[in-house]
């Protein structure tokens, strides 16, 4: 193959992952746009501190926790409300610059928010 048409398949295979993944991602939440919305920001925030940028985790999780604590007046689930308190605890330590912690919250959020049913 030559190296133009190896690009656009490149380009191609990207774009496509860029369309589905949050389709499957919402679909996974039982069609709840805020826990898909949540669900997205704090992988994000997770993305971020991984990358060592603390305040882009708080970013990322103050816009996941707005959205997850919107689920909770439409839903009840333990499941929710520890995905609640670890976005919390992203917040308040991604603040502080503890970008470690906080991505540790952000992963345990994460994780709770994919078993909200």
């Amino acid at each position: 193959m030559r190296r133009v048409e190896l690009w656009g398949l490149m380009i191609l295979a990207l774009t496509s992952a860029l369309v589905v993944a949050p389709v499957l991602t919402r679909d996974a939440t039982a069609g709840n746009p805020h826990v898909a919305e949540a669900i997205a920001h704090a992988q994000e925030a997770v993305e971020h501190g991984e990358a060592g940028h603390p305040k882009e985790i708080v970013k990322h999780a103050q816009v996941a926790l707005k959205h997850a604590k919107m689920a909770q007046k439409e839903m009840s689930n333990p499941h929710l409300n520890e995905g609640v308190h670890e976005l919390e605890e992203a917040v308040e330590h991604g603040g502080q610059g503890h970008a470690g912690v906080a991505t540790k919250h952000a992963k345990s959020a994460v994780m709770h928010l994919s078993e909200v049913k």
